[in-house]
């Protein structure tokens, strides 16, 4: 069974299935995540929808550089989670089946190409505290034990 983090979903409510993929981006003691400004202000885990008709691991590496503007390299999945959850910037109810990965970010190609998105590098401890998700700290908080 998929673990759920967050609100149980609505009854009557009708949810759109949208898998994504997120990833936990380590280096030299700091974590790569993402800043992004609307339509909430949010810290966030670099990732993102699985476009149709993609792999989860093409999607991966799309989302990480439209959020981020880095390349990754070894992505390791290392579990998913779902949650329900209203995305205004789709107008839409989704039940998010997130699958999380952990990589390396190998080098920046430049500034995020995600428009109100910004990379940020910060210690691990200060992300478990800021990103919004509850699914993605708790798998941060596993993957630093």
């Amino acid at each position: 069974m998929t673990p759920r983090y967050g609100e149980p979903p609505q009854s009557g409510r009708r949810y759109r299935m949208r898998p994504g993929v997120y990833a936990l981006l380590p280096r030299d003691g700091a974590l790569l995540v993402t800043f992004q400004q609307d339509p909430l202000p949010e810290y966030q885990m670099p990732g993102g929808g699985i476009d149709p008709g993609e792999s989860p691991i093409t999607a991966l590496h799309r989302e990480v550089f439209e959020e981020t503007g880095w390349r990754i390299a070894a992505p390791r999945r290392l579990g998913v989670f779902r949650r329900f959850t209203f995305m205004p910037d789709y107008d839409l109810w989704a039940e998010k089946i997130c699958t999380l990965y952990v990589a390396h970010p190998v080098h920046p190609l430049g500034p995020p190409t995600e428009p109100g998105h910004t990379a940020l590098w910060m210690d691990p401890s200060a992300a478990l505290s800021l990103l919004s998700n509850e699914g993605e700290r708790d798998f941060l908080q596993r993957y630093l034990r």
